[in-house]
């Protein structure tokens, strides 16, 4: 729950720095959801601060409960995960993607191509350094 900043009509959610933006529609159901958090009536949870709490002493509501609820309130995890990570392919290289959500490479440029994606060629790796023997053009002596 700290990791939500509410401050008048602006909400953050602080997934990592900086915090994110959370939009209106959205924002109204996490208030919402704050105010009426489950599982807080157990003598093990009352004082603890996540924003899904568990059944267990000290544990966030698991995986795959939070997907049923989430499918119960008609929100469809499977196509949103699969419209998610199309949409950072639009954005992003196959192997970055990848390499962040813990893809196949092969998956992920297969997903590219079937959204029209247009990072057809990519260099995994250390970019940041030029390979030995690089010399920039009109730098040389010849």
């Amino acid at each position: 729950m700290d990791d939500v900043v509410h401050d008048g009509d602006t909400m953050l959610l602080r997934l990592d720095e900086p915090p994110s933006p959370v939009p209106a529609p959205i924002a109204a159901l996490l208030l919402e959801h704050l105010a009426t958090r489950a599982n807080m009536n157990t003598a093990t949870n009352p004082a603890w601060r996540w924003l899904f709490p568990g059944r267990r002493t000290g544990q966030p509501l698991g995986s795959n409960h939070l997907s049923a609820l989430l499918n119960q309130a008609g929100i469809p995890i499977a196509a949103a995960r699969g419209a998610a990570i199309r949409q950072q392919l639009l954005e992003l290289p196959a192997p970055v993607v990848a390499d962040a959500l813990g893809y196949h490479n092969k998956t992920t440029s297969r997903l590219r191509n079937e959204t029209g994606g247009t990072w057809s060629r990519y260099a995994p790796g250390d970019h940041t350094r030029s390979p030995a023997g690089w010399v920039p053009r009109g730098t040389s002596d010849s």
